[in-house]
């Protein structure tokens, strides 16, 4: 949910930029910095903004640079000024002091010096709000070229998983001539060959196969990562969907490593969790 967009308009006279940036977030936080002359267009920025953008912690800026003849004097409040040199100067008597530069202290008071700002005519606000649509429209485009990277990162991502979920497949059939033939051979060395109860052996045998048995897990675990990349093509903002499914898709790698038994498997389940963590990582980014 990164983002930059930036356009200027300079009247010749006056300089207007506009700049937008974005970082994560849940929802939308907006913050403007606005020139006291645009206050009264905060409530239409802000709802422009809210329209087109989603999600993120959005900074909105509006840079107002005058140059030559727009640049505006300074007024100055002479009965004010008056009031503080008497008072200066009074002061200054009564004290004993030097009455040297009581002018310029006077000018330093509060409201003595003031700069009026003039508002802004209704031509200038429509040629500064073509100018902030351009900002947004680049914010958008930046998002859009970042989205476009990072779909091509997660379904790499995705990918990989279902690359290790296939070497899953490959080497699940092997677990269970292992499995018997440790079994079998720990009871040989417990209470020997010739007191083993075949037919027991096999009942419970297959009971707990049975247990360790990851069918189930491996063809959820296939479908979840379809649905990921599904939910990834869509044109609409599923960076909250992708979440839920990047869970789903946690909980049967978890049940994989837990029920394989196998240390090749724990392997592949170790190299699934960590494409999963940088694809959670990356889903920050994701509206």
């Amino acid at each position: 949910m990164t983002g930059y967009g930036i356009a200027a308009f300079d009247s010749g006279s006056t300089k207007y930029t506009v700049e937008i940036k974005s970082l994560n977030s849940k929802f939308l936080e907006l913050s403007l910095r606005l020139p006291k002359s645009f206050s009264d267009k905060e409530f239409q920025l802000r709802t422009e903004c809210s329209k087109q953008i989603e999600r993120g912690k959005v900074n909105l800026s509006i840079n107002v640079e005058q140059t030559g003849s727009a640049v505006k004097a300074a007024g100055i409040d002479t009965v004010l000024l008056k009031h503080y040199y008497e008072q200066l100067k009074a002061a200054s008597a009564d004290l004993g002091e030097s009455s040297n530069n009581l002018m310029q202290l006077a000018l330093g008071l509060p409201e003595v010096v003031k700069y009026t700002e003039d508002t802004v005519s209704e031509e200038e606000w429509k040629q500064v709000e073509r100018t902030f649509q351009q900002a947004l429209a680049n914010f958008q485009q930046f998002r859009t070229d970042e989205g476009n990277v990072l779909q091509q990162e997660l379904t790499n991502r995705i990918n990989m998983i279902v690359a290790n979920l296939e070497q899953v497949i490959l080497e699940d059939p092997k677990r269970v001539p292992v499995i018997r033939e440790r079994l079998n051979q720990f009871l040989a060395d417990a209470v020997g060959t010739e007191h083993i109860d075949q037919n027991r052996f096999e009942q419970e045998l297959i009971y707990y196969i049975d247990k360790l048995d990851i069918t189930e897990e491996k063809v959820r675990l296939r479908t979840h990562c379809e649905y990921f990349i599904e939910t990834l093509k869509s044109a609409d903002a599923n960076g909250k969907k992708l979440g839920f499914i990047s869970q789903e898709i946690g909980r049967e790698i978890n049940t994989l490593g837990s029920k394989a038994n196998d240390a090749t498997i724990q392997k592949l389940v170790v190299g699934m969790k960590e494409e999963l963590e940088k694809i959670k990582e990356q889903l920050l980014n994701v509206l």
